[in-house]
């Protein structure tokens, strides 16, 4: 058994998702297991160089997880021959810059979505990263979760017959941080930032909807700003220039129709923060993040709509678990392992750069349909 150590510099690990998921969930969760063993008697053993701007922060993770390596100096990251990998999990309005400065490094790359804040910034970095010729990758998580793994053994299994439509719900209050602290940084409310929940979740929509059901060819959508007034870190109010809700509607290829609302100004009346409804000819399922319930053509009830009698069934009840069958691991934790058999064992790979940027298009035309009030194509993109 041969270890070969990987070191992976990652940029904005203070901040939660970067934090959580990316190095304690993913990367020190592998070398808990005893790295990542590629088949071939080898071992890869992650090691995180931690990047930022804030010291103290960066000092107190690396302390915390017995790290050795941390910096805020990213030229001389990416200067250091020893490096492998460049991960980015930065504010969106930082991260096009890295990237590019990694990619001429040389580093392969590794990161959070937007990739950049408008599409001739994202295509632009596909192109740099294959002339490059170097491995990319672009997070793309939720087809990993358990829920939409289970939704996409029905559908390869043909449970669905002809599939029909997709309703998603996405979504939870996030408090405005006057008298509760909020859950997202104040960032997210602000479009000079690169907040919005446009530029945040329609980048997830066109993946999902891309993997288990077809390309989106069409985009009609409605953002808005509901709550125009938010407290930040400090407990200073600011306005909300940023949208915190959309609501959306995709046409996709095979003529699949998709609606997804997607809202930080909703509270939760369902079982997941956020939920797939799959209608088909033979079949219907209900996918969250974990649990996914199923109600087939043969075993589908007969309502009757009357309005004047309280309703007798429940709806919930007429609906069947789908098992696990299996094991399912953090879906950070498995797209990070398939990304590092990718860079160091060639495995297939289609997470990248050009992907990241169908997220990117989607999300500037979902933008542009709402400020236009039409339904607008979505050109098929290529390097």
């Amino acid at each position: 058994m041969t270890r070969k150590t990987v070191r992976i510099a990652m940029n904005g690990v203070t901040g939660r998702m970067g934090y959580r998921q990316h190095l304690v969930r993913s990367l020190l969760a592998l070398r808990d297991q005893g790295g990542l063993a590629l088949g071939d008697g080898t071992v890869l053993w992650p090691e995180p160089v931690l990047v930022g701007r804030r010291a103290p922060a960066l000092e107190a993770l690396a302390e915390r997880h017995g790290l050795e390596h941390w910096t805020t100096d990213l030229d001389a990251v990416l200067a250091d021959p020893s490096v492998d990998i460049y991960f980015d999990a930065q504010v969106t309005s930082a991260r096009e810059e890295a990237l590019r400065k990694a990619i001429a490094a040389g580093k392969h790359v590794y990161t959070e979505k937007p990739t950049a804040t408008g599409l001739d910034g994202a295509l632009e970095l596909a192109r740099l990263a294959a002339a490059a010729g170097i491995k990319h990758g672009v997070v793309q998580d939720k087809v990993f979760l358990p829920g939409l793994l289970k939704l996409k053994r029905l559908i390869d299994g043909g449970f669905f017959g002809r599939i029909l439509s997709v309703r998603g719900e996405f979504g939870y209050w996030v408090f405005e941080g006057d008298w509760q602290e909020a859950q997202r940084p104040s960032w997210n409310y602000r479009a000079e930032d690169g907040g919005g929940i446009v530029v945040d979740m329609f980048p997830h929509w066109e993946y999902v909807l891309h993997e288990l059901f077809g390309r989106v060819r069409s985009v009609q959508a409605l953002a808005t700003t509901h709550v125009p007034q938010r407290w930040d870190e400090s407990g200073k109010p600011y306005d909300a220039t940023a949208d915190d809700a959309a609501y959306g509607i995709f046409e996709l290829e095979g003529g699949v129709v998709a609606q997804i609302n997607s809202s930080w100004a909703v509270r939760v009346h369902r079982d997941e923060l956020v939920e797939f409804q799959v209608d088909g000819t033979e079949g219907s399922a209900v996918a969250g993040l974990r649990t996914c319930r199923v109600q087939h053509r043969s075993a589908t009830p007969k309502p009757v709509w009357n309005p004047d009698v309280p309703a007798a069934e429940v709806f919930r009840d007429q609906w069947q678990e789908v098992p696990d069958n299996g094991e399912f691991d953090n879906g950070f934790k498995a797209q990070w392992e398939l990304f590092l058999k990718h860079v160091h064992a060639d495995a297939p790979y289609h997470w990248d750069l050009l992907a990241g940027a169908r997220g990117v298009q989607l999300a500037e035309l979902g933008l542009r349909s709402s400020a236009e009030g039409r339904r607008l194509d979505v050109p098929e993109i290529q390097l």
